[in-house]
């Protein structure tokens, strides 16, 4: 029987090496300008690898303009690689890794209004882009599927060209790779639909693209959902073959995490959205349908490791690296999943509520996060200063309006 690590060791995630085992999660941070990173975003990152994260990791990049959900969001493109160095150096200074998480929305675009069907896994009435006027997608086909691909691959070729560490393909939360992966949106009769081998055959060609474009250099991560969460969705069942199929793909380490953004988001977050914070930033008009979204959502009481048991039949099945997300609070916790044989450990709330935390963690004057899981820090992704945690000091607006590489 292996040894259990120590999360302050070093360890080897593809071509890359990480000095310890602590991964900020991709949680999007609402610091965008023009579709570019800005000074915000490279200032958070650089605070969370002064705080001693190993591998920091910017949310939401779409690999294409039609592949945004939301009109702030980075789109990952030539013309921004100065920003996107920016951000890396900031981060590389402070003795961190950099990884962008690359997404496309597929269906999902509830903010922006896209000519025509937006692609998906199938086709139909499309409830999370109605409010945008997106009311139908399509479904894909073979030249739609080899176009995303390609739109990956540039996407990462880009990131490598720019100095970051590694990638993050983002196949969970209902993003377009999760609605295949989904049987909640995939009920496709050919070979990327059925059982959930086939339903991953599409994600497992972009990763595998991905890998052979660019995994010489960089580490070639993907997120996935433990379970979906909700009725029809996926379920950890589902997410072991999703993990096994991604191993033989090539992918360099998963991220488990789970839940989808509409149908399942206390599930994501083990906890409840706070509405009245919502509320706060976006005004009763602005949070209307948000509101509307969350009635019939079951209560669910906030504990920590809230997908350890997931977690832990995707690790029983698979060999390959896995990090573990879900409620991650004290060097308990993270002492637990190096026992459980997880190579790292993923936080979001946590760091930014203490972007010291894990230095802290490792010379003893913390055991205990103060982050409370009140989910108060997710609305301010819709605040011109990007998100923040309410117990803190506000974050400085003005750097939120200017390009990280200006």
């Amino acid at each position: 029987m292996n040894p259990v690590p120590s999360p302050f060791d070093p360890v080897q995630i593809g071509s890359i090496t990480l000095r310890n085992r602590f991964v900020r999660s991709g949680a999007n941070e609402g610091m965008v300008v023009d579709g570019a990173p800005s000074k915000a975003l490279v200032k958070h990152h650089r605070d969370m690898a002064a705080g001693g994260v190993a591998l920091c990791t910017a949310a939401y990049g779409a690999v294409a303009e039609v592949g945004r959900t939301l009109p702030n969001q980075v789109w990952i493109r030539r013309e921004i690689i100065p920003d996107l160095k920016a951000l890396a150096d900031a981060v590389h200074a402070e003795g961190g890794k950099m990884s962008y998480q690359l997404t496309h929305g597929g269906l999902f675009v509830t903010s922006i209004k896209v000519p025509g069907r937006l692609m998906s896994a199938c086709g139909g009435f499309n409830k999370a882009g109605a409010l945008a006027g997106n009311y139908f997608s399509r479904a894909m086909n073979e030249d739609d599927m080899a176009l995303v691909i390609g739109q990956f691959v540039e996407a990462a070729r880009v990131c490598r060209e720019a100095g970051l560490d590694a990638v993050e393909l983002h196949m969970g939360h209902g993003y377009l790779l999760n609605q295949f992966i989904s049987p909640f949106n995939n009920k496709r009769k050919d070979k990327y639909g059925g059982n959930a081998e086939n339903r991953a055959r599409f994600p497992a060609a972009v990763l595998a693209a991905v890998k052979a474009a660019v995994g010489s250099d960089m580490a070639v991560v993907a997120k996935i959902n433990v379970s979906d969460g909700v009725k029809g969705g996926a379920t950890v069942e589902d997410g072991i073959v999703t993990a096994k199929v991604l191993e033989a793909a090539g992918a360099d380490m998963l991220v488990l995490s789970g839940g989808r953004n509409v149908e399942s988001g206390a599930f994501m977050f083990g906890s409840n959205h706070n509405v009245e914070e919502m509320e706060k930033v976006l005004g009763k008009k602005g949070a209307f349908f948000f509101k509307l979204s969350q009635i019939g959502a079951p209560k669910v009481q906030f504990h920590e490791m809230y997908f350890l048991e997931y977690s832990r039949q995707i690790r029983a099945a698979v060999k390959m690296p896995l990090a573990y997300l879900g409620g991650v609070k004290s060097m308990a916790n993270v002492e637990q999943a190096m026992r459980e044989g997880f190579e790292c450990v993923v936080m979001a709330r946590a760091l930014i509520h203490d972007t010291g935390l894990v230095n802290k963690f490792r010379s003893g004057e913390l055991k205990q996060s103060g982050c409370t899981s009140c989910n108060r820090c997710v609305p301010y992704i819709y605040h011109p200063a990007g998100t923040w945690c309410v117990m803190n000091p506000p974050n400085d607006p003005a750097l939120n309006r200017v390009r990280a590489s200006a």
